[in-house]
This record gives structure tokens, C-alpha cells and sequence, in this order.
């Protein structure tokens, strides 16, 4: 992948890793699905509980657990380092290494067996949950409860609702379901799809984008570019998905787990969220401190965007679920109903791509 086609992948989110999901979503994953073929070599072998003893040693023996980014350290991955940081992995017998996904994703890497968990986007699970070549990867927790993407823009451009979007620039990654989103959001608030002006995305910086006038709408996740926006004192108007139409709050990103792992070592599934749940509650709790651990195992980030982001993540990883983590099936079906009914993929069964029991 060119360096191009890294800053338009990247441009959805900023931090938020598009490069991997451009990919997936692109190519269809039929790379990925090969590599699926291979069951964890590293693994399977290893089938003994998580934290069992290590013969007459008095340490557990703890068994050794790779998870994948999306890409790059974010705020949505704070409370795996939580996790990590304060020790819940251990005491759930587990040694988590976080590894930073290759161009392909965290799904192939999962997939192939390279990683037992990783991180992934429901939209971009519709490339490979309904094909015939399925990759062995699912979703087994919610890292946010609801979608927080939507549509900024300057406040002076006018655009106050979907349907303003038409007669405007969009920077569009050229992704059947993310056009086919923008389409129905702008034809049901009265608007005409055909006059939004499709520009292919150069976005890397939505700040510099925006006060350069090099686009005039940009689909971002608020955690990261929209706070960074506020910081920046820009103006602007926002819509999320999610408050247009109710089928787009689907899961956005999930922890997802290679099905060799859940079928063969359900243990060591449920290890690993509870673990990991305790790391996003303490997010929840203490939002400043979760942020000061994002930051010591990733210096290079922005300290005063990290923070705002957490804040704002802090109310958003739960939300108004039971429990962190949790996934509602019938709003996972009702967003993969309507990508099957616009022919972005083929008929998806209800469930395809969840399993539930582990939150």
C-alpha cells in the first residue's frame, strides 16, 4: 500500500486505524480467508486453563494471549492497557501481549491464528460474515455500546441536517455501505443524494481539512476528531448516524476472537473479557487516570486530546447497557438486514458473525 492509500485509509478516524477497514472492506478479505485455513498452531496445543499451575511451581502458569489493534494506540483500546497495567490479566492467568495489526487487519491476523483477540467494526464484518469463504473470526464484546460516527462540517458552511449535505463536498473512501449510509441519510432528510459532490479522500488531519476549506464534510468518530476539532476551536455542525437512523447504531469497534480459540477454550474467552471489563470499568470510573496509562504505553499521543477523549468515552463505553460489553442481537441483525437488503453483501443470516455468551 502506497502512502496515498494509507492517508485516505486513515482518514475516517484519524487515530482510529481506517487504513486496516479500507482494506478489509475493499478487498473483500479473500486474502484473509486463506490465511483463516491455518488453526492457532501457537495455541492449540495448549489447551490447559487459563491460570492453571505450573507443575510445583507456586506461580500460576500463565498462559500467553496476543491481542491485535486496529492500528494504531487509542482511546478505544485504553481499557486493555488498563487491563494490562494494573495487573487483571495476570490475575485472570493470562500474559496479553498488544501488537499493532499488520495492513491486512486485525481480522486476518485473527483469522490466521496469529492473535486469539483483536479489534474490529461490525460494517467492516459484513465483508466476510455472509461469503462463502466465512473467516473464523467473531465478536464477542462491544468496546463502545453505540455508534459515535457522524457528519461534521464548519458551522459557516450552512449544513445543519443530512439533506444540506447535497450541493456540498464529501470526502468519501468510495465504500459500497459507507456511500450507501450517506445515501439514505440524506434522501430520508429530504435531500437529493446525487448533488452531494463525491470527492475521493486525501483527509489525514480533519482540523487542517476543515480550516483549509479542502472539504466541506467529513465523516469522523467523535472520541477522537471531534474532540480534537473542539481543542482546535473550530465551529462546526455535527450529526451522528446513530440519532438520523436508528439501524446505523451498530457496533463500532467490537473485540472479535478466532473461533478455533471459543470453541476449543471457552475458558480462557471468558478470562480474557472479564479481564478486559474491569479495565473498561475502571475507564468509566476514573477516566483521567485511565488516560495517563494510555499515554505511558503510547508517549507520542496528543496529552490533552487523550484526555478530552476519555472523558467523553467515559459515558459512551457502557452507555445504557447492563454491563460493558454487552451486544444487543437484535440491533446487530437490524444493521446486517439492511446491508443485505441494498446488495452490499449477501443475505445475512441473524447472528452471523456474534456470539454472546461471553458479556
Amino acid at each position: 500500500m502506497d502512502k496515498k492509500s494509507m492517508k485516505q485509509a486513515m482518514a475516517k478516524g484519524d487515530a482510529y486505524g481506517m487504513m486496516s477497514r479500507r482494506t478489509l472492506l475493499g478487498t473483500g478479505l479473500a486474502g484473509a480467508a486463506a490465511l483463516g485455513a491455518s488453526a492457532l498452531a501457537g495455541c492449540a496445543g495448549n489447551n490447559s486453563p487459563a491460570g492453571s499451575s505450573a507443575g510445583a511451581s507456586n506461580e500460576p502458569e500463565l498462559r500467553k494471549v496476543t491481542f491485535a489493534l486496529d492500528w494504531t494506540p487509542n482511546t478505544n483500546h485504553t481499557g486493555v492497557y488498563v487491563a494490562a497495567e494494573r495487573g487483571y490479566y495476570k490475575e485472570a492467568g493470562l500474559e496479553v501481549e498488544i501488537v499493532q495489526a499488520p495492513e491486512n487487519g486485525a481480522d486476518a491476523l485473527v483469522a490466521a491464528g496469529d492473535a486469539e483477540f483483536g479489534v474490529s467494526f461490525q460494517d467492516t464484518m459484513a465483508a466476510y460474515v455472509s461469503s462463502e469463504d466465512v473467516l473464523p473470526v467473531t465478536a464477542v464484546a462491544a468496546i463502545i455500546q453505540h455508534n459515535t460516527s457522524g457528519i461534521i462540517s464548519l458551522k459557516e458552511k450552512g449544513i445543519d441536517s443530512p439533506a444540506d449535505m447535497a450541493g456540498h463536498t464529501y470526502a468519501t473512501w468510495e465504500m459500497p455501505i459507507e456511500q450507501g449510509m450517506i445515501e439514505r441519510c440524506v434522501e430520508n432528510d429530504g435531500g437529493t443524494f446525487d448533488e452531494v459532490q463525491m470527492v475521493p479522500s486525501t483527509v489525514t488531519d480533519e482540523v487542517s481539512a476543515l480550516q483549509a476549506d479542502q472539504v466541506d464534510t467529513i465523516w469522523i468518530y467523535w472520541a477522537w476528531a471531534g474532540e480534537k476539532c473542539k481543542l482546535a476551536g473550530l465551529d462546526t455542525n455535527y450529526f451522528a448516524f446513530s440519532d438520523i437512523e436508528p439501524v446505523f447504531d451498530y457496533y463500532t469497534p467490537v473485540i472479535i476472537a478466532n473461533n478455533d480459540v471459543i470453541e476449543q477454550d471457552e475458558k480462557l474467552v471468558q478470562a480474557f473479557i472479564d479481564a478486559t471489563r474491569r479495565g473498561y470499568e475502571d475507564c468509566i470510573s476514573d477516566p483521567d487516570a485511565a488516560a495517563e496509562i494510555l499515554l505511558k504505553a503510547a508517549p507520542e499521543l496528543d496529552s490533552e486530546l487523550v484526555h478530552a477523549s476519555q472523558a467523553y468515552l467515559a459515558d459512551q463505553y457502557q452507555a445504557d447497557a447492563e454491563n460493558w460489553g454487552a451486544i444487543d442481537a437484535a440491533r446487530w441483525d437490524a444493521f446486517y438486514e439492511w446491508v443485505s437488503e441494498q446488495g452490499f453483501a449477501p443475505q445475512i443470516e441473524p447472528g452471523a458473525g456474534l456470539d454472546t455468551r461471553f458479556i
